[in-house]
């Protein structure tokens, strides 16, 4: 039997970074599957907010895989842009809905009204998560910088 110790295993996704990672799974799923039907469905009826929430769809699959794999720098850095891309979305897509909502007619896009409110058709929005949602993920990133820790360990 040896008497050295067992190695030490930093574990990444704990605590809010398992609920993180989790939630932008989620909102994949939600914003993959509503974006498909209502293209399938309604495009002609609107097709700049339907395709923009295709775009949000692959913009939180890609934010979901990079934040779980974040450990490593290259996929920190890609996690960075996707929730960079995530925040600017709903902003941009949310203040156009509100000030011109002849242009963003569709409520069920992912990030129409910032990710809140109520369709036409009764359709809930997605309560303001995607408006919440990349300010937490911000949060994280800056938190859990995998240089940070690298540059903690003994060489």
């Amino acid at each position: 039997m040896s008497d050295a110790p067992a190695p030490t295993r930093s574990r990444r996704m704990t605590g809010i970074g398992t609920v993180l990672v989790f939630a932008y799974g989620v909102m994949a799923l939600a914003a993959t599957g509503r974006s498909f039907v209502s293209i399938a469905e309604h495009f002609s009826a609107a097709p700049v907010p339907y395709l923009l929430s295709a775009l949000a769809a692959v913009v939180y699959i890609l934010a979901t895989i990079a934040l779980f794999c974040s450990k490593s720098v290259v996929w920190y850095r890609i996690a960075w842009v996707s929730v960079i891309i995530e925040l600017t979305g709903v902003l941009v897509v949310g203040t156009l809905s509100w000030a011109v909502p002849e242009l963003f007619h569709a409520d069920n896009a992912v990030w129409s009204w910032y990710g809140g409110g109520t369709g036409e058709d009764g359709h809930y929005g997605y309560f303001w998560v995607p408006l919440v949602l990349p300010f937490l993920g911000i949060w994280w990133l800056t938190k859990h910088d995998p240089r940070a820790a690298q540059a903690e360990q003994p060489a």
